[in-house]
């Protein structure tokens, strides 16, 4: 869920963009196959909607998603651009250059401690040289990364992350302001760092009325950003402010809960994690500490502890407040891009699956990009490389690196902060674990078949190691299917439902899927679960131990998977793995295979919309192509 403090290191001076000559040539090549081959070509893999859309916006000007492998995009840094630059500049026609400082101030309540009822958020803007009356909408990133000695960050007047340097350098010029916020209790802004609390939520959204409100503002507000960052755009959604236009989450959170419990099981961070980590930010042995102290201070360490104790709900409303997706459903009226890595180990792909389908079935404007890279922007390729391992998204680099990406926020944001261009593709661009790309319009996917296998029959055979899954240890039963006669294609949310007897009320299971062949078996994905909460969700289940079979309703974490022919799929039942810690009611747990199924939701790639992507010319990813 923190930002990765290395990732201010690459924020460098970089080239802004391509020259309008270098792309004239690619632009006529492409707008010419465009109009010849958008029939022959594109009939046989894109649906009429999508040909009809292409049509269209080649001739409002912006080359269609599907056809942008084929334009001159510069795509051998580091870090993706923008097609074309932008006119406006900072003084002295500077690209990068410093902020503004100012602060905000609002009314917190009384109840919420600290310095309340005066609550001061501090910010930093930049606003591009503009002539006459002309006004611009602003883009956002909220977090507790500016201006922090915590972390060791710069001044929040500097362009303090590389997103923000990016932001600056690429989008700024087509006439757009940038604005960096530190959440309540980090940097300059006053009372405590409450981890996404009430406090912090009400600093956000007056913040989002400030930015929203100035001479210089044409009263539209985007907010991006990146783990924590990613955040802070689900908590100013929930608030339905008019000024709020688009938000872009980057690997952010729904909720606090969600990011590290699942069904009771608990992540080894999570009993520290809640102010144990970020606390420290507000409290620096400074004399404004006593401004600092609020009542979350202390239930946020005890309910960290109490939930692996006791279960999710021991702590009351303290989850409650800081779950978002409910209110964001009820009150937004803003458009939504989710940005998510399918191999993300920080803040887990659920909180985009099947997030983007509830902003769907809530008529929200949304778009998912979901790659199988890890916790990161979707076009850094060192990086990427450095972190997808085999299983954990090797097999899709480098084709998972998006060297159009900063083109495709730009016009994101140009239609939903300024108005203008044709409206972007709503939809869901997903990447296969083997790297191909497609089309859906939700995720989950509509139109799959539901494959069921039963564990121990023959479609899904036992090894023979016995049923018994003994607490705190590695080992378990396994199964695995015969070598596959055709590929299979799957994906979504995989769902196990596990018969088992106890022998206390208690025990956990944590699923392992792999891909195996030839000896050699990878991670596909996991599923995890504390038999207390079997039956899913956050509500404490009980039974009668020894006497009684209960089964295990679990889901796996979202994957999208190819399996090639030949190939077999491995499931090994163990009580712990990933980094989840063994559960506080740990017991031995027996596995009843009669009854108890694995079931996939496959799909015929024939009849899906797959498109190739720009693809990346920097060397790691030339040293590296499948």
């Amino acid at each position: 869920m923190d930002e990765q403090v290395l990732e201010a290191e690459l924020a460098k001076s970089l080239p802004i963009g391509k020259s309008s000559s270098t792309n004239s040539l690619n632009a006529a090549i492409g707008a010419t196959i465009a109009v010849v081959l958008v029939f022959l070509m594109l009939s046989r893999t894109l649906g009429a909607p999508l040909e009809e859309q292409a049509i269209e916006e080649s001739m409002e000007g912006y080359t269609p998603i599907w056809e942008r492998y084929m334009d001159d995009y510069i795509t051998g840094g580091q870090n993706s651009y923008v097609v074309e630059n932008g006119t406006l500049t900072g003084p002295d026609n500077a690209s990068l250059w410093l902020g503004t400082h100012h602060f905000v101030e609002f009314d917190l309540p009384v109840e919420e401690g600290g310095s309340a009822p005066n609550g001061k958020v501090s910010l930093a803007v930049w606003v591009p040289v503009m002539e006459g009356n002309m006004t611009v909408p602003v883009i956002a990133e909220f977090g507790p990364y500016f201006d922090e000695a915590s972390v060791e960050t710069g001044g929040i007047e500097e362009p303090g992350t590389w997103l923000g340097t990016m932001m600056i350098e690429q989008i700024i010029p087509h006439g757009f302001a940038f604005a960096q916020v530190s959440v309540m209790g980090t940097g300059r802004s006053n009372h405590c760092m409450d981890l996404m609390g009430t406090a912090e939520q009400l600093g956000v959204d007056a913040a989002v009325t400030w930015l929203g409100t100035q001479d210089w503002s044409n009263g539209n507000v985007g907010m991006i950003g990146k783990s924590y960052d990613g955040s802070t755009p689900w908590q100013a959604a929930m608030f339905g402010n008019e000024h709020l236009t688009t938000i872009v989450p980057i690997s952010g959170l729904i909720g606090v809960m969600e990011l590290m419990w699942r069904n009771g099981s608990s992540e080894a961070r999570a009993p520290i994690m809640h102010n144990g980590v970020y606390g420290s930010y507000g409290l620096d042995g400074d004399l404004e500490d006593t401004g600092n102290m609020c009542p979350d201070y202390i239930a946020g360490p005890a309910t960290g502890g109490a939930a692996w104790a006791w279960g999710s709900e021991a702590a009351g409303e303290y989850w409650a407040e800081r779950y978002f997706l409910d209110r964001v459903i009820d009150n937004y009226n803003g458009s939504v891009y989710l940005i998510q890595g399918m191999h993300d180990w920080n803040v887990d792909p659920h909180m985009a699956v099947p997030t983007i389908n509830r902003l769907y079935d809530a008529d929200i404007e949304a778009k998912g990009l979901f790659g199988q890279w890890d916790h990161d922007y979707p076009d850094r390729p060192q990086i990427m490389f450095d972190r997808s391992g085999v299983g954990r998204g090797g097999e899709a680099f480098p084709e998972m690196v998006r060297m159009d990406w900063m083109q495709d926020l730009l016009e994101w944001f140009t239609y939903y902060l300024k108005e203008e261009g044709p409206q972007p593709w709503l939809g869901v661009e997903i990447q296969s674990n083997q790297g191909e790309w497609r089309f859906e319009d939700r995720y989950p996917m509509s139109e799959t078949t539901e494959v069921i296998w039963e564990l121990g029959s023959a479609d899904l055979v036992s090894s023979g190691d016995g049923n018994a899954i003994r607490p705190d240890t590695s080992s378990g039963p396994v199964y695995q299917t015969p070598p596959l006669e055709e590929a299979l294609y799957f994906g979504g949310l995989p769902r196990l439902h596990v018969n088992v007897n106890t022998a206390t009320l208690g025990g956990q299971i944590y699923a392992l899927m792999e891909d195996c062949y030839e000896g050699t078996c990878i991670h596909i994905g996991h599923a995890i679960m504390d038999l207390r909460y079997h039956a899913g969700g956050s509500q404490v289940q009980t039974w009668t131990p020894v006497f009684e079979e209960i089964t295990a309703v679990m889901e796996f974490f979202p994957m999208d998977v190819e399996v090639e022919a030949g190939h077999s799929i491995k499931l090994t039942l163990r009580s712990t793995g990933e980094d989840y810690l063994p559960s506080a009611a740990s017991t031995l747990v027996t596995v009843v295979d009669a009854g108890s199924t694995l079931q996939l939701d496959v799909f015929d790639p024939a009849t899906r919309e797959y498109y190739e992507i720009v693809q990346c010319t920097a060397k790691i990813c030339l040293d590296n192509a499948s």
